[in-house]
């Protein structure tokens, strides 16, 4: 533990930055997983919505620094390409 009183504030913003990171990163995955599983069961409009949806939160997760633009980009191109089979 940090004896330093700026070291344990750090840590304690630290944690609560890592939460809501893991939160956000979370709802990204959930976020494919339903989007690839309305794919496989062929349900259109679902398809299209929850695309909407996937895309959404891999904008949401690049702009707050959670992963990669490039990542962002290669992942609602893949995607979409599934979306459009």
């Amino acid at each position: 533990m940090p004896q330093i009183k700026s070291a344990i504030k750090r840590v304690k913003t630290q944690n609560a930055t890592n939460k809501r990171n893991a939160s956000e990163l979370s709802k990204l995955r959930t976020a494919i997983k339903k989007f690839k599983n309305a794919v496989e069961t062929d349900s259109k409009e679902d398809v299209s919505k929850l695309h909407l949806e996937a895309v959404r939160a891999l904008d949401k997760a690049a702009s707050k620094g959670l992963i990669h633009k490039n990542k962002a980009a290669r992942d609602k191109s893949r995607l979409t390409k599934l979306a459009n089979k």
